[in-house]
């Protein structure tokens, strides 16, 4: 039955833990996002301070995602995961202690914040690299479903949410304690990981690669990394049309569609944050509905114009004056990318040779993450020199153009037939494998 599909992967234990200790530190991390705001005001900071402890965690993450991918192809993801979840929790229960105590300063917050920000960075390229070797290849598509289901709930919603009731409540050191008590959970979760979990049917053998990758230098790993990206059309392809995306997007998205909230709509804060959780909502909803059927036959297909036709929607949110048509607009946003992430996530851990899997995950991480500043950064001048309506209007045309460019340039509609994932039986690891001229 098409409506238990996504219920598919709970079958087996080993997701069981996993999915409840990623749920369990996601939400800590929804949490975090406020705790740390009000932490920061609490000590008299306004957005300078505040500036400064974001951006430490964004280094810590984005200067070490790179070498957190290498670290998921050379060491047990379990131990990794393990390790990262040890981390978050010492640094928390201390920014507790130190702000119970009175006694803490911004420097505190801002180290911490780097060390949560290269505990990501190494977290998540583990978990990709873990899930296919637990799971049958069948029900990686509802895996990743549940992932992109539980993060925008928990993280951008529920978590917040939380955090935001012990800030007014009590005060911010609370809500900080609450951070703690999910990375104290979460550690107590994943150390329930089996030592040697069995790998999941059809996946075969780590293969000679694997073995070599233990003993070849860290350089020599990110240049094999980078040499299948490039080798492989469908991935470099689209990792490009990533990069842009990211680049006309995100800016526009949360730097100025606040102005447009006040300008156009006449509207406020609230408006702002139930647009995104708008948003939200429908990439949870999509991702779920996704992990509830077979990926699709034109896999390649369906994702890149999902991503692309889902951007057409950003082309007219500089002339909307009516809440809910942006709202409508925000949906569709969120709900095509939701699809796109889940075939996305499935893609990689069905197709990329496993023994890279976590340098592949790393890359796309990277990828996504690397303009993201940028973006943001070239928003707000931008706006001074042409109006907000035409950044719109280009972003929401460039990035459909780009994806039907990324579609035929990595001749994806004939590649997703040379190589169906419709069988369980699909070997990663002769997946996609060609000689390394490098």
């Amino acid at each position: 039955m098409a409506s238990l599909r996504a219920l598919r992967p709970f079958a087996h234990r080993e997701f069981r833990v996993l999915i409840s200790a990623l749920s369990i530190s996601i939400f800590g991390s929804g949490m975090w996002a406020v705790a740390m705001v009000y932490e920061v005001i609490h000590l008299g900071g306004g957005p300078l301070e505040l500036s400064l402890v974001a951006t430490a965690a964004s280094i810590g993450l984005v200067g070490f995602v790179l070498a957190g991918g290498i670290a998921a192809d050379r060491f047990p993801q379990r131990l990794l995961i393990i390790a990262v979840e040890g981390a978050n929790l010492a640094v928390i229960a201390t920014i507790t202690a130190l702000a119970m105590f009175n006694v803490i300063e911004l420097w505190h917050l801002a180290v911490g914040a780097f060390v949560i920000g290269v505990g990501q960075a190494f977290f998540f390229p583990a978990y990709s690299a873990m899930l296919p070797r637990i799971l049958p290849a069948d029900d990686l598509l509802a895996a990743n479903g549940l992932e992109g289901t539980v993060r925008p709930v928990l993280q951008q919603a529920a978590g917040p949410a939380i955090a935001g009731i012990l800030v007014a409540v009590l005060s911010p050191a609370h809500a900080v304690a609450g951070v703690a008590v999910c990375h104290l959970l979460a550690f107590g979760m994943v150390n329930l990981l089996s030592r040697q979990a069995p790998l999941a049917p059809g996946w075969g053998d780590a293969g000679p690669d694997a073995a070599a990758t233990g003993k070849s230098s860290l350089l020599k790993d990110l240049r094999e990394g980078f040499s299948y990206t490039i080798r492989t059309p469908w991935l470099l392809w689209t990792l490009i049309w990533a990069c842009l995306s990211v680049l006309f997007l995100i800016g526009p998205i949360e730097v100025l569609l606040p102005f447009v909230v006040r300008d156009q709509l006449g509207g406020d804060s609230r408006t702002f944050g139930f647009l995104l959780a708008v948003m939200g909502v429908g990439s949870a909803a999509a991702a779920l509905a996704t992990a509830t059927v077979r990926l699709p036959r034109r896999y390649l297909t369906v994702m890149v114009v999902t991503w692309g036709l889902g951007s057409l929607p950003v082309a007219a949110i500089g002339f909307m004056d009516n809440f809910w048509v942006l709202g409508a607009a925000m949906l569709i946003f969120g709900a095509t990318e939701g699809v796109g992430m889940v075939i996305w996530g499935t893609l990689l851990q069905r197709r990329v040779p496993r023994h890279l899997l976590g340098r592949i995950s790393s890359l796309d991480f990277f990828v996504s993450l690397a303009l993201m500043p940028v973006s943001m950064a070239l928003a707000g001048p931008m706006a001074e020199v042409v109006p907000i309506w035409l950044i719109f209007f280009v972003a929401g045309l460039v990035c459909p153009i780009m994806a039907f460019v990324a579609l035929f340039a990595a001749r994806m509609m004939t590649d997703e037939i040379e190589n169906p994932l419709s069988s369980s039986t699909a070997d990663p690891e002769s997946a996609d494998t060609q000689p390394d001229s490098v």
